[in-house]
């Protein structure tokens, strides 16, 4: 019986990976209707996301990779719900960015030190050229903030190239995070930006963090002794 059930087990990894999928398509409808629901489904993502790699994991040996992968998705989690965890602060922008800036930290670790298939490509180059743009057009609007974006955005860049080694899932899934902070920094600092905006923030960041969690957990799945 169990010679039956293990072939059956090992061809489920990915079903968790389509459960956050379905938690993340109901977050981004409600938050396109303006639903007061929108807020609590964003918090329920990346528990959805950490659940589907556990389970894609299930079965290989627990080491450092799958820790900072967890950390990374708890430290994101923290930075969706900073305004609901850390009530205490006036301002969630700040606590936001330090939180998502650890998360990007931890990925820099596992993409470089536990998940690199490939030497660093030059057209990685290509992220420096991102974040000088980006400074130079949002530092007149940044006030007090200024140098916190600056660094926040180097650590973010820095996440995208440290993904170019990975596999293709990775780096596609950086890019998307990559993306997402861009939309979001013009919501938060361009007056005017349209709704639609923060719509957009949030597909291209369930989709980036999606892709990132599930080639990490196709890597370990391959490398991993069990």
């Amino acid at each position: 019986m169990n010679t039956t059930l293990r072939p059956a087990l090992a061809g489920s990894w990915w079903w968790g990976f389509a459960v956050y999928a379905v938690v993340s398509l109901v977050h981004v409808v409600l938050l396109a209707v303006d639903s007061d629901l929108a807020y609590p489904t964003k918090l329920a993502l990346m528990p959805a996301l950490a659940l589907a790699a556990m389970w894609a994991l299930r079965g290989t040996r627990w080491g450092a990779p799958h820790s900072v992968l967890l950390m990374a998705l708890a430290l994101s989690w923290l930075g969706d719900g900073a305004a609901f965890f850390f009530p205490f602060f006036d301002d969630e922008l700040p606590i936001m960015l330090l939180t998502f800036g650890l998360a990007h930290a931890c990925y820099i670790a596992l993409f470089w030190r536990y998940l690199a298939e490939r030497p660093l490509p030059r057209w990685s180059a290509g992220y420096a050229v991102w974040w000088i743009v980006l400074v130079l057009v949002l530092w007149p609007l940044l006030g007090s903030l200024a140098v916190g974006v600056a660094i926040y955005g180097l650590v973010l860049g820095g996440t995208a190239v440290a993904a170019t080694r990975c596999d293709p899932a990775v780096v596609v899934g950086a890019l998307f995070f990559l993306a997402s902070d861009t939309l979001l920094a013009f919501d938060i600092f361009v007056a005017g930006a349209p709704d639609i905006l923060g719509v957009a923030v949030m597909v291209t960041y369930t989709i980036g963090q999606g892709l990132i969690a599930f080639g990490a957990v196709r890597f370990l799945r391959g490398r991993m002794p069990r």
